[in-house]
Formats: C-alpha cells, sequence, structure tokens
C-alpha cells in the first residue's frame, strides 16, 4: 500500500526516532545535491542545509554590520551638523549655516528653507522670500516629511537648479508640540531614488526637529 508524501512526513515527525531504530536507512537514502546535482546521503543533505543556512545567516550580520557603520557615520555628522547650528553667534546666520551643512556634511546637492512669521528685522532676508498660502497649507498638512518624485512643487523653485531636480524631500517646520508650521526646508537631488517614497525618515525627522528649534529665534 502507497502512502501519501504528507503522511509520511506527519509520521516521521511525530515519530523522530524512527532513524535511530532504523538507522540502515540512513545509508540507503539518497537526495539529490542542491550544488552538484549528483545523488548523495540524507547526512550530506542535511550538510549542505547547515551551510546553506550558516552562509545566510553571515550575509544577514554582515548587512546589520554594514547598515550600524552607515548609521553611526549619519549619526556623527548630525553631532558635527549641531554643534555649528550651536556655534553660531548670529542669528542671522543660521538659515545658511544649517542648508551648507547639510549640503556639504551629508552631500545633499541641493539645499533651502522659507520661514514665514518671522521678526520684522529679517523680513527681507533670503530665507523670508514669499511662499503661497498653497505651500502653507501643504507644510501644516505634514505629520512628516514628504519624499519622492519632484512634480513640479513650488519649494522645487526655491532650490538654485530646480529643473535638475528629480527626487526631493520637504521637512516641515515647527515649534515643539505646535500644529501650525512656520516654515519648510527642502532637499533636492538629480537622483530620482535619493528621496524615495519608502525610505526611512528617522533621520529627516531629526533634521526637521533640530532645524526647527534652532530657527525659532528668528520668528516674529
Amino acid at each position: 500500500m502507497s502512502l501519501e508524501s504528507t503522511a509520511v512526513a506527519a509520521y516521521l515527525a511525530s515519530h523522530p526516532d524512527f532513524f535511530e531504530e532504523h538507522n540502515e536507512l540512513l545509508a540507503a537514502v539518497k537526495l539529490t545535491s542542491g550544488f552538484s546535482g549528483r545523488a548523495i546521503s540524507l547526512q550530506e543533505r542535511q550538510m549542505e542545509v547547515l551551510r546553506e543556512k550558516h552562509k545566510a545567516l553571515e550575509l544577514k550580520l554582515a548587512a546589520l554590520m554594514r547598515n550600524g557603520h552607515e548609521n553611526d557615520q549619519i549619526a556623527d555628522k548630525f553631532h558635527q551638523w549641531t554643534c555649528s547650528l550651536l556655534a553660531s553667534r548670529h542669528d542671522t546666520e543660521l538659515p545658511r549655516i544649517l542648508v551648507d551643512g547639510l549640503r556639504q556634511r551629508f552631500d545633499v546637492p541641493q539645499a533651502t528653507l522659507r520661514l514665514w512669521s518671522v521678526a520684522a528685522p529679517h523680513a527681507q532676508a533670503w530665507f523670508a522670500a514669499p511662499a503661497s498660502d498653497d505651500i502653507r497649507i501643504f507644510a501644516n498638512g505634514l505629520d512628516a516629511p514628504f519624499c519622492g518624485p519632484n512634480n513640479d512643487f513650488e519649494a522645487a523653485s526655491w532650490l538654485d537648479e530646480p529643473a535638475a531636480v528629480k527626487s526631493i524631500a520637504m521637512l516641515p517646520l515647527r515649534a515643539a508640540g505646535a500644529q501650525q508650521s512656520f516654515g519648510l526646508l527642502v532637499l533636492g537631488s538629480p537622483d530620482a531614488q535619493r528621496f524615495s517614497e519608502t525610505m526611512s525618515t528617522d533621520f529627516l525627522v531629526r533634521f526637521a526637529g533640530t532645524a526647527s528649534a534652532a530657527l525659532g529665534s528668528l520668528l516674529g
């Protein structure tokens, strides 16, 4: 009487000592190697499976270590950038130090920002240039940084070379706990995948939070 393969598998699973009681079968069982294609013993096939699992674990560990190293580098650059903001002696220098630091330390091709409701002494500064009601409403509606392709966003026109921007990140600036934004930090790249819709935004959130805290002194 023939048995279904599932029934055989179920039987062996419920009788783990089967091959101990019938060890002569181990030598007789032949499987096809996943590497050479030749017939090998059950023990050899088990070793192949273990080696495959070991290799997969090594690759996963290497990827985790690589990601950890990259995150450490970003954290160090973030620390340096924050220190440069703290070291500024004049409020009016902050916006330029902020965007230049992002470009230089994080290799962001283009970066700029706009602030609204700034104090009167800063009303004519480059960072207080006009921003439409639509972009203000857009910024207010962002609960997290927006990342994705540049679909002719108004904010992209604030960058030095808007025509070259294929992907964009827009970070709302707001005081801690506030609902309304007071500005927008904009990053642009000619690489369509640099700021993708699926990218992690953890560090961008930190950029926005730090920038908001630093720039709050410019508001009216």
